[in-house]
């Protein structure tokens, strides 16, 4: 049953230690809001890194040639070696881990100036020589048209995808680019497909432009005869990426003449590994913020406990008369219990919405101002970490209350009519 008077004395004696309260609320507060801020900071990092992975498959490895580093067969140091199509074709037999393996091609030629010409319009780009199965390793948003298919790689031919910076240079606004014609290097390519970068930032800018072409197609209209520049290669499910790795680059060492103990002569990245340090450096973050969150919040508890010892011990002449006009132990209690409960919810439920608010304030200005979501993208919070981070704070600030009021009540009420503060 609802009990005015009792809600009216808590308010009251709220009221009448605005310092005190005041004091109390705030440590609650700042506990709160700070383990808020602290997580929505964090995963915004997080969020960040993962959205630059984007789609792009975690259990794959990218393998190009370098420089050779010791003498080997009769060949000396400093020797430079390129792939070819045999090289795709020994990895996809002598390993059956690969699931996606993609022979690649970057147009070492194309660097010049203005190498992509459409009518009054020029610009220069990469241009990538490419397999359908790059485009389930690295995914791409295809805002038109289509992507590089079989049928493409088996006729040579001469079509692109371009890249979203690539259509934005060289066409109007609303100009139609699929169906068009664009020169690279003198020669004409017809656009089929338009595509935009799952990632951000300066590497988004850089992929939008590109222009993707089948990779026979490259190798036969440049000639570029059999030259593979690298390969992009996954591993079957539940297999780590570095068994295909480790076989591929001993397979490469020797059909290339490579000595065995050369590493320095094969280029390769892990993304998979990769991936696994930016886990283990954001499972550390998590750790420190939590740390730091809980060593916020125990300070706010010790504050709400120690406030608490002092009202009681304050109220001590007080509790000795409601004891002897007649009042109950445990309505005392339930008092005081629930003055602790109402300041800790209160200075809480402030500090999580006030949190909140400020993390989907900078989200907000940030998407508005197009600002560069490199580094820090959607800081958010799990709306239930946050609840119990406030439940256990409201059960503390009535375990602060009761252990205290517990003591007082204890004192016999003629002896609590005679403590002097």
């Amino acid at each position: 049953m609802f009990d005015l008077d009792r809600w009216q004395e808590i308010y009251h004696v709220l009221r009448s230690n605005k310092m005190r309260t005041f004091l109390t609320a705030f440590g609650v507060f700042w506990g709160i809001f700070m383990l808020v801020i602290m997580l929505g900071s964090g995963n915004g990092l997080e969020n960040s890194v993962s959205r630059n992975f984007a789609d792009m498959a975690t259990n794959s490895v990218f393998i190009w040639t370098q420089q050779t580093t010791i003498p080997y067969k009769g060949f000396p140091r400093g020797r430079r070696f390129n792939y070819d199509n045999d090289d795709a074709v020994v990895l996809r037999n002598a390993i059956p881990e690969i699931k996606y393996l993609a022979p690649r091609i970057r147009g070492g030629d194309f660097f010049s100036t203005n190498n992509v010409i459409r009518g009054k319009e020029a610009g220069s780009f990469s241009i990538m020589g490419e397999y359908p199965e790059f485009f389930l390793i690295d995914p791409l948003y295809i805002t038109d048209g289509r992507l590089i298919n079989e049928l493409d790689i088996e006729e040579k031919r001469k079509i692109v995808v371009i890249g979203k910076g690539v259509k934005e240079l060289l066409f109007e606004e609303d100009e139609e680019a699929i169906g068009e014609y664009i020169q690279i290097q003198g020669i004409y390519f017809k656009v089929v497909g338009i595509c935009k970068s799952k990632r951000t930032g300066e590497q988004a800018d850089r992929e939008n432009k590109n222009i993707f072409m089948p990779f026979t197609t490259l190798q036969k209209t440049y000639n570029y005869g059999n030259v593979v520049g690298f390969f992009a290669i996954t591993s079957q499910d539940g297999i780590p990426v570095s068994v295909v790795e480790e076989k591929a680059i001993s397979i490469l060492k020797q059909r290339h003449g490579v000595a065995p103990h050369d590493d320095r002569a094969i280029g390769h990245f892990n993304l998979e590994a990769e991936f696994r340090k930016f886990q283990g450096l954001f499972t550390g973050i998590k750790v420190l913020v939590w740390i730091v969150g809980i060593g916020t919040l125990m300070a706010g508890i010790i504050g709400v406990s120690n406030i608490m010892l002092v009202v009681v011990k304050e109220r001590t002449k007080e509790i000795g008369i409601q004891r002897a006009i007649g009042a109950t132990p445990f309505k005392i209690i339930s008092q005081i219990i629930t003055e602790a409960v109402v300041l800790t919810t209160f200075a809480g439920y402030i500090g999580l919405v006030i949190g909140v608010s400020i993390l989907e304030l900078v989200n907000f200005a940030m998407e508005s101002s197009g600002a560069d979501t490199n580094m820090f993208y959607q800081p958010g919070v799990d709306f239930r970490i946050a609840m119990i981070a406030l439940s256990i704070l409201v059960f503390s600030g009535a375990l602060a209350g009761f252990i205290p009021a517990r003591r007082a009540v204890a004192v016999k009420p003629i002896d609590a009519l005679r403590y002097e503060q």
